[in-house]
């Protein structure tokens, strides 16, 4: 097996030259650790979001509320699989929609998911 497959065969730059843990660094770290099930809902948010279709939806999102009608047009998928994506996203809470008459609008549910695409985008542009 090699590196990228076995995490026990870690590539000697990625290894301490010295083994020697610091007991006082280790405890706050575990002290300060995020709770574990806030860790795997971002792992989760994190994953729904590693899909090109999803994200051309935040993106379009990002800039203004749209239909389903409209987003099947700027992603350039068929409604249906639109509105697969938009259940998906909704259940995770990246975006919410409202009602008018027939129409339902979609829009990004809040700002923290503007604000996590924008920095995703800042990271991988520079």
């Amino acid at each position: 097996m090699n590196s990228e497959t076995d995490p026990d065969e870690a590539p000697a730059e990625d290894l301490c030259d010295v083994h020697l843990v610091h007991e006082d660094a280790v405890h706050e770290a575990l002290r300060e650790q995020e709770d574990a099930d806030h860790l795997t809902y971002l792992a989760d948010t994190f994953q729904i979001l590693a899909n090109p279709t999803r994200l051309q939806i935040v993106d379009a999102l990002a800039r203004r509320e749209l239909c389903v009608c409209d987003l099947a047009a700027v992603v350039g998928v068929s409604q249906s699989a639109v509105s697969h994506h938009l259940r998906q996203l909704r259940q995770m809470k990246i975006v919410r929609y409202r009602k008018d008459g027939r129409m339902a609008y979609y829009r990004l549910d809040d700002e923290h998911i503007a604000s996590l695409f924008a920095i995703g985008l800042q990271h991988v542009r520079e």
